[in-house]
């Protein structure tokens, strides 16, 4: 369910990433021909606008991981025919202005991270994300192997991040997908930059895996990350054999005193609803609108009637 309207700051450079390491060879271009701070080897290619933010509202789909190619020594793992387990996540970006310490390439720090959407640990079943930052980033191919899965820099400008999950072995799937477009400036109607509020953008989507393995249901279904249904009639379960062993589950991770925690969007379905029947209240007070304003006209003389550009009803003329 890949969901996550940008203003560009005033006097800003172009969009671009930025490096921490300093390089032992610096480029003679200026500095503006390059993406990357004046101590970087080459300049990196121009960078894609920044993309708008989706709603919450929007989490209409649902990511299945790619599967794994057919292994032949575990055909005879056995699958739950007709069984989905989801997994709620949210993925998305917190960025700071740095104020006063904030320097023509390094103006903001910023976190990009992936949680589950109720701040459960989802190393049950995350093996690892990797985070694909802009090539003008010293190491932009950043691997996370423990949870919290994130990672923090700083930087001046906005691009696109891609973030790979990869699974444990007894989900029997490959990887998911996900990209993100970091945003480092607030909308205009936020106001000014602040060190004390960050931007925050976040998006909502879920882990669906079908037709899991038997010991991959045992295993997660009393996790509190998961949503597992009731088993369809017909199926009973076998003992629990020999799980995958996995250190970080000695002590579960609790993402619920992280520090940008206070920052976080709440995705429960409670909240969901009340901004679905919002949006559902201001349609319907629109459609009474437009049938008020279809009433006036249909009431109108035919002379009148043809006088009367829609386009004028709404000011437009």
């Amino acid at each position: 369910m890949q969901q996550p309207s940008s203003s560009s700051p005033p006097a800003q450079p172009p969009p671009a990433a930025a490096t921490d390491a300093p390089s032992p060879a610096p480029a003679p271009t200026p500095a503006p021909a390059s993406l990357s701070p004046p101590q970087a080897p080459a300049a990196a290619a121009p960078l894609t606008p920044a993309e708008p933010a989706l709603t919450a509202a929007q989490k209409a789909l649902r990511s299945k991981p790619s599967r794994s190619p057919e292994d032949p020594e575990k055909k005879q793992i056995k699958k739950l025919k007709d069984v989905e387990i989801s997994f709620p996540i949210v993925y998305g970006t917190i960025s700071f202005w740095l104020g006063k310490k904030a320097s023509e390439y390094n103006s903001h720090k910023w976190t990009v991270y992936v949680r589950h959407a109720n701040n459960e640990d989802l190393s049950v079943i995350v093996k690892r994300a990797v985070f694909q930052l802009h090539p003008s980033f010293t190491n932009p191919t950043r691997v996370i192997e423990q949870p919290p899965f994130e990672l923090s820099e700083t930087g001046w400008g906005e691009f696109e991040i891609a973030i790979t999950l990869y699974f444990h072995s007894d989900a029997s799937e490959k990887r998911v997908d996900l990209f993100h477009q970091l945003k480092l400036y607030p909308e205009e109607e936020a106001g000014p930059q602040s060190t004390k509020k960050p931007v925050v953008v976040e998006t909502y989507d879920e882990v669906v895996f079908t037709e899991p393995s038997e010991a991959f249901f045992l295993r997660v279904q009393n996790h509190p990350a998961a949503t597992v249904p009731r088993l369809p009639p017909g199926i009973t379960l076998s003992s629990p054999g020999p799980m995958e062993h996995m250190p970080h589950d000695r002590k579960r991770y609790d993402n619920k005193d992280h520090p940008l925690s206070q920052w976080y969007s709440n995705f429960s379905e409670a909240d969901e609803l009340l901004k679905l029947a919002a949006a559902r209240q201001q349609v319907q007070a629109h459609i009474a609108k437009l049938r008020r304003q279809l009433s006036m006209i249909e009431g109108m003389p035919q002379q009148s009637r043809g006088l009367s550009v829609p386009g004028q009803q709404y000011g437009h003329g």
